[in-house]
Formats: structure tokens, C-alpha cells, sequence
């Protein structure tokens, strides 16, 4: 580590002064470590750098790559001593590799220039209504608020009268307290959330979810810096169907990707046509 850090501010004073014009006969692009054959340069390293670094981020991320390079030449160097000649044989693999991801390159640029599909609400809302077994809740979801403030915040009373949202402008006189005093005020009437997120919240886990949201709208407890406040709306129990606006996004990412297969799809079978148009393709009898 000693060294990595020795080496690191070489390297950054050369980063510093690589920025002068350099004078004749200066090497532009000095090793900076060697393992065995392999050599990691200047330029190799500027080029894994992200630029606009302050100087901890610069150190820190020097420091990893360097190490991440050394460490993985290590390993490579043992590799190449212990693996058999038909084990070190990965040209097929790396052929295999190339083809797939210049294939996949392609047709990603073909989607975007040719077709960029979009997903409609009526799309959207039909396959809800044709796959609803699909999305019977596996956890109980929630819509509702809670609160978390600082037990010497005074007025808290306030809190436990307005959180029963009893009017419109309860909610008002709500928020405008808690922006103000608040240390986190997470409102979530109009979407659904799972419980869980209410359980991450509290200080002390609810263990019981079924009986909790049976018996509970309203609910306080405290730790030793905090109050804790938490109003449920309502509550959609484990196995009921989903909601559409909870899965929505599931399902626009369920049909775009259906979409784009179709779009690849077809592009194979229209190039194909075409290379048999054009006598591209041979076959021998």
C-alpha cells in the first residue's frame, strides 16, 4: 500500500506537470508499473481517469485502478504458466463473443433509427386485463404518509391531530409543519408503496403485517432521538390482484421488450429475403 500511495503522487505530480508543453526528448508516455511483460503507462492510465476529479476522488480512484491492474496481471501471469495450451485456446470463444456483440450492436442501431417503439395506455391497460393472474401481490402495498421528527421539535401534538387527514386542508397544515420541522416527510397518498418501505422507516420492525393493517390507520413509536408517525389510507393484502398503476411500468417494460424482439425478428427475415435477392447467399447441394 505504501508504495501504491508513493507511486500514486508520482503519478499525480506528473499528472500536474504533463499539463506544461513537455521539452524536447521528455518521454510523453512513462511506464508507471511493470508485472512481468505487461506494462501499464501514462496514457493507459489518464485514459481510466474520469476528468474534473478533485484530488481525494483522483487519489482514491488511481489507487484502485492500479491495484485492480496489478492484481488481475498477476492472475493472468499464473494462468498462462498453469493452463494447458488447449485451455489458453479461446479464439473460437472470442470469435463467438465478437460476432454477438457487433450482432446485437446493429440491431440496437437499427431499433433506434427505424423503430422506437412506443407502448400505449390501451395496450397497456389490455394486457392488465388479459394476464391479471400475473399480478397477484406477493407483499402487502400501502398508500399513506409518515413522518419522522426530532423528539425536542416542540408543537408535536400538532402532528397526531392533522395526520388524520380529516380534511383538505389538514394536509396543508400538515406539510407546511413538516418542512419546517421535519426530518423526513414521505407522502405517498396517490401511489402505491410496499410495506416493507414503512418497515425500513420505523425503528422497530412491525412483524405482523396482516394484523397491523387490520387494526391500524394511525401509528406512533419512538426511538431515543426520534418520533415516528405513520398514516395508512389504504392497504391491498398479499394475493389480492394488483393495482394497474403499481405494475404499469412492469407491463410497459413487458411489451417494449416484446415489441423490440418483433422489430428484431423481422429485420432477420427481411435481411434474409434480401441476401437471397441479391445472391448473397449460396447453398450447395
Amino acid at each position: 500500500m505504501r508504495k501504491i500511495l508513493l507511486l500514486i503522487f508520482s503519478v499525480l505530480l506528473f499528472f500536474s506537470i504533463s499539463n506544461c508543453n513537455p521539452k524536447a526528448g521528455t518521454e510523453v508516455n512513462p511506464p508507471i508499473v511493470t508485472v512481468g511483460n505487461a506494462t501499464l503507462t501514462l496514457n493507459e492510465l489518464k485514459r481510466a481517469i474520469p476528468d474534473n476529479l478533485h484530488d481525494f476522488d483522483s487519489i482514491a480512484i488511481t489507487d484502485d485502478y492500479i491495484s485492480r491492474w496489478i492484481k488481475t496481471q498477476l492472475t493472468l501471469r499464473k494462468a498462462e504458466l498453469n493452463l494447458t495450451a488447449d485451455e489458453k485456446n479461446v479464439e473460437e470463444q472470442l470469435q463467438n463473443y465478437r460476432t454477438s456483440l457487433l450482432v446485437y450492436l446493429y440491431q440496437q442501431k437499427m431499433l433506434e433509427q427505424k423503430h422506437a417503439p412506443l407502448v400505449r395506455k390501451s395496450e397497456i391497460e389490455k394486457y392488465y386485463k388479459e394476464m391479471q393472474d400475473n399480478f397477484k401481490l406477493q407483499e402487502n402495498i400501502v398508500r399513506g404518509l409518515m413522518i419522522k421528527i426530532s423528539k425536542d421539535v416542540p408543537n408535536q401534538h400538532t402532528v397526531t391531530q392533522l395526520i388524520r387527514l380529516r380534511n383538505p386542508e389538514d394536509f396543508m397544515n400538515l406539510e407546511v409543519y413538516c418542512f419546517q420541522n421535519a426530518r423526513q416527510f414521505e407522502v405517498f397518498i396517490d401511489e402505491w408503496i410496499p410495506f416493507r418501505n414503512i418497515n425500513d422507516f420505523l425503528p422497530d420492525q412491525i412483524l405482523n403485517e396482516d394484523r397491523f393493517l387490520m387494526w391500524n390507520k394511525y401509528y406512533e413509536t419512538r426511538d431515543s432521538a426520534y418520533n415516528y408517525y405513520v398514516n395508512i389510507q389504504e392497504h391491498i393484502p398479499i394475493g389480492q390482484i394488483a393495482p394497474l398503476s403499481y405494475v404499469e411500468s412492469r407491463i410497459k417494460a413487458i411489451l417494449l421488450n416484446k415489441k423490440r424482439m418483433e422489430f428484431i425478428q423481422q429485420l432477420e427475415h427481411d435481411l434474409y429475403e434480401e441476401a437471397l435477392r441479391d445472391n448473397i447467399i449460396k447453398f450447395y447441394h
